[in-house]
């Protein structure tokens, strides 16, 4: 058996090489190494975890215990998931690369769309109940899904890559401005200036650093930033002092799950939405590690996903999926060990069962991450546009599919009402710059590339290219 070149990609089903060839993915590194990369994953990925469960739990009014509950549920299954993903269970669960799995922001509004129409101790069993119908439709379609990923070549990754860093941009911009929208500080001066602070400390970290500093500039960008913070009165301790020591959750603490038909249909909707993503950041990490992300990976994958949001609801949790920040992680750093992540939903376990410590993580202030967002988000963006780089770009129709696509994903970015007239399951899936890009992308690709094409030399020689 010939022994993979240096550098060349191992499928993701095969047997790592003997010896001291070891694919980066499958690495373990010394844990000097692997803790702050580790941590790195957790401070870019907690303020996603909590914002659900914030958001919900305060649209539903749950006192501060309930809210407790929320947030320690919303790390555990975060952690589970994460676990599953990175580790895998005997080929069946887990697409076993580097990849952070979490509740989504994408069930935000259909959720509260649900709490709106439900009275008071009934809005909550009724999310539940839709996003667990919303799980088993993931586990029914998931093979379907990795059947598909002839449909996505570079062309349509790239794209779909470039959307992702370019979507998620107004998050770190709006965490820059101090989170809360609502606020009386937001936009402060001296928000953006701890903002700006943080960011040029990793870049000049990036700049003079020198091997493993140089790789977890992003967290000591945060930590340094929110060192600085502290003595302006920009850090929170309040969530420190009255976190609980332990919470472990209790099974349907809020109530039996309810089912209707409403609430379901709008859940699933978003479900293709969070499957769509997820696929596109599994081919996103497949890309930056150079391993191979095959259709049995995506199924694994968004396996994954599905039984994290069957399950989550039995003890608070909401629809899981990819969190994109943490594929951004990995491109930046260039540490692409599955072990390292692993490692982190290890962590978010311990982080839910003890609020205290996760409390510790919320220390850092919004502004601190909102300038070490601007590096994360916008490194996703890059990997798109390398990807594309190679994806065939002197043939015309390629040309013409790329700027489409990318135009229909940045439409909701640029114009967020321009859907406000539309039936809400079409405001659900095409108002995701994503998934709108990535379908408008996949339809051209079949149209320029597939339909009524065989025996096509030009076509042929375009998707090739691709």
């Amino acid at each position: 058996m010939a022994t993979p070149a240096k550098g060349q990609a191992v499928g993701p089903c095969s047997t790592p090489p003997a010896g001291p060839e070891v694919h980066p993915v499958d690495e373990k590194l010394h844990p000097s190494r692997l803790v702050p990369a580790a941590l790195q994953h957790i401070a870019a990925m907690y303020a996603g975890v909590v914002t659900p469960p914030l958001i919900i739990g305060q649209a539903v009014h749950l006192d501060t215990a309930g809210q407790t509950r929320l947030i320690a549920a919303s790390l555990l299954i975060a952690g589970v998931a994460t676990l599953l993903q990175t580790l895998g269970v005997k080929g069946f669960v887990g697409n076993r690369l580097p990849f952070v799995n979490a509740a989504s922001s994408a069930g935000i509004a259909p959720m509260l769309a649900i709490a709106e129409t439900n009275a008071k101790g009934d809005q909550l069993p009724a999310i539940y109940g839709a996003v667990m119908v919303a799980g088993v439709f993931c586990l029914a379609i998931g093979p379907f899904f990795g059947r598909l990923l002839r449909f996505f070549p570079p062309l349509v990754t790239g794209v779909v890559i470039t959307l992702i860093g370019v979507t998620l941009m107004p998050v770190p911009v709006a965490w820059a401005q101090g989170g809360d929208r609502t606020a009386a500080d937001f936009g402060d001066m001296k928000n953006l200036a701890l903002a700006g602070f943080t960011l040029v400390v990793i870049l000049l970290i990036q700049r003079f650093g020198r091997g493993f500093v140089k790789q977890v500039a992003l967290l000591f960008g945060l930590l340094i930033g929110t060192l600085v913070a502290i003595p302006f009165g920009m850090a929170d301790f309040g969530a420190l002092k009255s976190a609980p020591v332990a919470a472990l959750p209790t099974p349907f603490a809020f109530g039996t799950p309810v089912f209707q038909p409403a609430a379901i249909i709008s859940l699933c909707l978003v479900m293709l939405v969070l499957m769509t993503e997820s696929s596109a950041g599994m081919l996103a990490i497949g890309e930056i590690c150079e391993r191979e992300c095959t259709g049995r990976t995506i199924t694994r994958g968004l396996r994954t996903d599905g039984l994290a949001t069957l399950i989550g609801p039995v003890f608070g949790g909401f629809p899981t999926s990819a969190f994109a920040q943490n594929v951004g992680v990995v491109s930046l750093t260039k540490v692409r060990s599955r072990y390292v992540v692993a490692v982190a939903g290890g962590a978010l376990l311990i982080l839910g069962a003890f609020p205290v410590l996760g409390a510790v993580v919320s220390i850092v202030p919004m502004p601190v991450l909102g300038g070490a967002g601007i590096v994360l988000f916008g490194s996703i963006a890059v990997s798109g546009i390398r990807t594309l780089s190679e994806a065939g770009l002197e043939d015309s129709s390629n040309i013409i599919l790329v700027a489409v696509s990318l135009g229909a994903g940045i439409i909701p970015l640029a114009a967020p009402t321009f859907y406000a007239d539309f039936p809400a399951w079409a405001q659900t899936v095409l108002g995701s710059g994503i998934s709108a890009g990535a379908l408008v992308a996949v339809s051209l690709n079949l149209f320029f590339h597939h339909l009524g094409t065989r025996g096509s030399a030009t076509a042929t020689a375009a998707l090739k290219s691709s």
